[in-house]
């Protein structure tokens, strides 16, 4: 943490990099008061939409809007090309991996992995095992949570596979951005997001059951509007154009699932599902669930329907499975990871934990099942007391944690009280998986974190986004091609 962060924009020396020299440039000359302007009317139009999130267990807002902040952050076209490489080799492997787990178990067999490390995991599904999805797909889409230290070095943070949250934001940022900051699309070309709903839903018609004909019928399954991300399941339904469902809505006969209108009966092939495996159908995971559909998976297993992401899918989030997963790449395309991990400890192996516990100050722990930002400990930021009730839970089940260095996370130039000025990032791209290939969204979502020298981003711990701009080649380029709607096909949405 002494080391100071490479800053996206401005570079390691603190002026500025020669690519992004004109954004640099509209940041200085851009009065403050002006940023904040167009920062307030973000969030006014965010607030009227009902761009919300909850946070549970916060007895003051119930439904908040996430922090928006008006300074982009910026992919050049050759990084973006060897991060979407680098995504493309992990995805495979992530469903790969599942194939097998849920089916031969080669990888197991060939001793890569501790057998005890899937059967003993809560995020294993036993009642899954033997099934295949259609198209054998099983992570559809995969949210890949990346971090930066410098000009070249980039680390995935953690994998998501079950259901990735945040691709709503990452349109939303984007129109606002179009709106608010025209000026900055004159300058960049900058590849567009719009065409995400199509592409999610062309991945879902791909994977439908064969026999479906052309236009099968797609869904998502929310759990109803009390759920934190119900704004985005609400949006992304809106946006394909399909049906927004809830358990009540759908029910199974003789294994194929319908969908209850007020014509009838229609056959449901494709469910996007926003709804955990613990609730997903009670009579095959938790009985006292109401948000799922009673025989569900029997209809999936009897290749009726496709399920997106697919159940089992929360063992390859698992942050033990994460510290394999360079074996994991190497073990199904025979490569090198073209994206390494963070170094990880596992605190389940003796050695590991006594490392751990004799440097929790200089270390990030963090549960092997968590998310969110909870259940973690930042040693440099927390305070002696933090850290010894943190060590009694370790030494008690140290098989729940991992632990990994503190990075000097890059930083990106940030709209605060005192003005603009340096603050920590992530970055979320978002990757399709469907019959017909892996593709990577170009953007995705950058989270910041608002409060000076946190390293934690996340929207329930006082994080903030940002819009994602990935340049075209030639990303300077002043003249553009114009699209339908009058906009530069870059920049529409």
């Amino acid at each position: 943490m002494g080391t100071r962060a490479f800053d996206e924009i401005m570079g390691a020396d603190g002026g500025s990099r020669p690519e992004l020299a004109s954004l640099a440039q509209w940041l200085a000359e851009t009065p403050p008061d002006e940023l904040r302007r167009r920062q307030e009317a973000a969030e006014s139009t965010f607030r009227q939409l009902g761009i919300t999130f909850a946070v549970y267990g916060d007895n003051d807002a119930s439904e908040r809007i996430i922090p928006f902040d008006i300074v982009p952050r910026v992919f050049l076209a050759d990084e973006w090309a060897r991060l979407s490489e680098g995504l493309v080799q992990r995805v495979d492997a992530i469903n790969a991996f599942l194939d097998d787990i849920y089916g031969a178990q080669e990888i197991l067999k060939a001793g890569v992995l501790p057998e005890d490390l899937i059967f003993l995991n809560p995020q294993f599904r036993p009642e899954v095992v033997g099934i295949r999805p259609p198209h054998g797909v099983w992570a559809h889409i995969c949210g890949i949570d990346l971090v930066r230290t410098g000009p070249d070095q980039f680390f995935v943070l953690e994998d998501n596979a079950r259901t990735p949250s945040g691709v709503s934001y990452m349109l939303e940022n984007r129109e606002a951005m179009v709106r608010l900051c025209p000026e900055l699309f004159g300058q960049f070309r900058v590849a567009a997001v719009d065409s995400y709903p199509d592409r999610l839903l062309e991945t879902m018609r791909s994977v439908s059951p064969r026999g479906c004909g052309q236009n099968p019928t797609c869904v998502v399954l929310t759990p109803g509007h009390f759920n934190s991300a119900y704004y985005e399941h609400s949006f992304l339904a809106d946006s394909m154009g399909v049906e927004l469902v809830e358990a009540a809505d759908l029910v199974v006969d003789d294994d194929v699932v319908y969908m209850r209108t007020i014509a009838g009966r229609v056959k449901v092939d494709v469910i996007y599902r926003r709804v955990d495996d613990d609730f997903l159908d009670p009579l095959v995971f938790r009985p006292d669930s109401m948000l799922g559909v009673p025989g569900l998976i029997a209809a999936y297993a009897a290749g009726n329907v496709a399920i997106i992401n697919a159940p089992g899918n929360g063992i390859a989030d698992d942050k033990a499975i994460y510290s394999y997963m360079p074996e994991i790449v190497r073990f199904y395309s025979g490569k090198d990871a073209k994206l390494p991990n963070v170094e990880t400890w596992r605190c389940r192996e003796p050695e590991a934990l006594r490392y751990t516990l004799d440097n929790l100050e200089q270390l990030v722990v963090k549960l092997v099942d968590g998310s969110g930002g909870y259940g973690m400990l930042v040693g440099p930021t927390a305070s002696k007391d933090e850290i010894a009730a943190f060590r009694a839970v370790l030494e008690a089940e140290p098989h729940r944690y991992i632990a990994q260095p503190t990075l000097a996370l890059s930083t990106v130039p940030t709209l605060v009280e005192a003005g603009v000025a340096p603050r920590h990032v992530d970055f979320r791209p978002f990757v399709l998986s469907g019959a017909k290939g892996v593709q990577v969204v170009p953007g995705g979502l950058t989270r910041v974190a608002l409060r000076e020298g946190s390293l934690v981003v996340n929207s329930s711990q006082g994080g903030g986004t940002k819009d994602s701009f990935v340049l075209l080649d030639g990303g300077n380029r002043q003249t553009q091609t114009m699209g339908e709607n009058g906009m530069t096909q870059e920049q529409s949405l």
